[in-house]
């Protein structure tokens, strides 16, 4: 299995932001623990603050990949482009979060990614990753 994962603004800057909230580890730490922990399987990792190159990897990720995990960051309650995209291509997306958005600001509710996407995952931490990973995973036994 083939799977992407795309982090969108902010995401890079995960071990110094908001340990509160995001914990003191980095994406690329963590991302080095889950391709251990899934050895079996293909992941690829994309990070863009940039709202149009996150709309041309999912793109781009049609046809080439079994799935697309997606943390858009802010962009989940701003973007319509991003939602449109996922609602474009046939590979499946699904949304992931680190913080649980529905116990923090009011604006945070909102999501276009979630009407596109193939499910949600949040509030687990890093581990929303694994989860994501893991039902793309079992789904295609």
């Amino acid at each position: 299995m083939k799977l992407l994962i795309i982090n969108g603004p902010n995401l890079n800057l995960l071990g110094k932001r908001e340990p509160g909230i995001y914990g003191s580890q980095t994406f690329e730490e963590f991302f080095e623990e889950l391709k251990l922990k899934f050895p079996k399987h293909t992941l690829e990792y994309y990070q863009s603050n940039i709202e149009g190159e996150i709309i041309t990897k999912i793109q781009e990720a049609d046809d080439v990949f079994d799935g697309v995990i997606l943390n858009a960051g802010a962009y989940t309650h701003t973007s319509i482009g991003i939602g449109d995209a996922i609602k474009a291509v046939k590979v499946p997306v699904i949304e992931v979060h680190i913080s649980n958005t529905f116990g923090r600001e009011e604006f945070r509710h909102q999501s276009y990614i979630s009407p596109n996407a193939k499910g949600v995952i949040l509030g687990f931490g890093m581990q929303s990753y694994n989860l994501a990973i893991q039902s793309f995973i079992v789904e295609n036994k």
